[in-house]
């Protein structure tokens, strides 16, 4: 990959990368599958789409699932809740959980 110093990527197994500053619609990245406009600002620490992402495909950060493609995601795109469902559980859902389980 070439490497973009706007960007990390954090593991050679992701498909997206992080911004590591602000970044503004109409300008190139290298996503390391080419050269890429981005169609949209995108925040500090915002994941970015490292090449085509089909709709239902794992994101992958640190090498390890964390959501999944809710729609085709372009390279270059913003990856972000209007585009993929995070695999996250909120503690909160675990400790309900576990006082259903010890009621049980």
């Amino acid at each position: 990959m070439s490497h973009d110093p706007r960007l990390i990527l954090l593991d050679p197994r992701d498909n997206v990368l992080v911004a590591r500053v602000r970044l503004k619609a109409g300008e190139t990245i290298e996503t390391g599958s080419g050269p890429a406009a981005l169609d949209r600002d995108i925040a500090l620490a915002h994941k970015i789409a490292r090449r085509a992402i089909a709709a239902g495909e794992k994101i992958l950060k640190y090498g390890a699932p964390i959501g999944v493609a809710t729609e085709a995601i372009a390279p270059a795109a913003h990856v972000h809740v209007h585009n993929m469902r995070s695999d996250y559980t909120p503690t909160y859902h675990l400790e309900d959980e576990r006082k259903a389980g010890a009621s049980a």
